[in-house]
């Protein structure tokens, strides 16, 4: 039972890894013992959260556009000529994107579809062969992906592209799930609610008003994130599949 929640010598990677919940995650696992990958396009935003992180464990940078198949190439390419194996797939980069109904433009509406919703499939698919290496019956692979609660319930914001896309995020992950098993992968997903990142970042401006807007009166911390991404890629979660766990201090239970 000590090591039911390890995920000591996994080699991971996290996608949209530099800021936000993604960086909440890579900590997590860095500080876990793992040899973590993350990647983003910002190179230089990257690379800062890389020397911050090393200073805590092995992590990696590689910088990638997802939001093209080219990109999304580079990478699993760039990946697959340094690892034989990867243990852990977190795609978590996204985008949001908010205009009025009458206003929503259609560049706004490809773009958020596009990194949300197509790299996801993509780089999975991409990564298979690594993925498919680490996998054993006894301790599968592991793919998560990040979805919102805004999946689940209204937003009350002009956020259209982003919601429907985080909604299909919820079906590919059991159509994966489904899909792969048999490779001894396991897919799974995470519904956040309101964590500190850029892309919220316009609702931080009153904290307090946000903090009361939530059940449970705070916006979401880092072990909040990468507790619950450890506990989806180490042994405790083997026997899970197409699931989802939503982390978002009640306001998904509590909307009506």
């Amino acid at each position: 039972m000590q090591d039911l929640f390890s995920i000591a010598g996994k080699t991971a990677l996290v996608t949209g890894g530099s800021r936000g919940i993604g960086a909440m995650i890579a900590e997590g696992f860095v500080r876990a013992g793992a040899k973590v990958y993350i990647t983003s396009r910002k190179a230089k935003e990257l690379n800062e959260t890389c020397v911050r992180l090393s200073e805590l464990g092995e992590c990696i940078a590689i910088p990638s556009d997802l939001s093209q198949l080219d990109g999304i190439k580079q990478l699993a390419d760039e990946l697959i000529s340094r690892e034989s194996k990867l243990d852990i797939l977190i795609n978590n980069a996204g985008a949001t994107w908010g205009a009025p109904i009458d206003e929503f433009p259609e560049s706004g509406w490809d773009k958020v579809m596009d990194l949300n919703v197509k790299s996801v499939f993509f780089l999975t698919q991409k990564l298979l062969p690594l993925l498919r290496s680490a996998a054993t019956k006894d301790e599968p692979a592991r793919v998560v992906n990040l979805a919102s609660i805004y999946a689940l319930r209204y937003s009350h914001q002009n956020t259209f592209s982003y919601s429907a896309s985080k909604a299909a995020v919820l079906q590919l992950t059991q159509q994966l799930g489904a899909s792969l098993i048999k490779d001894h992968i396991n897919v799974n997903a995470i519904a956040p609610g309101l964590f500190p990142s850029n892309m919220t970042a316009f609702l931080m401006e009153d904290e307090e008003a946000l903090n009361n807007s939530i059940p449970m009166n705070r916006t979401g911390k880092l072990e909040d994130a990468a507790g619950t991404a450890i506990y989806l890629c180490s042994r405790a979660s083997s026997y899970m599949t197409g699931g989802l766990l939503v982390i978002d201090g009640g306001s998904v239970v509590s909307a009506g």
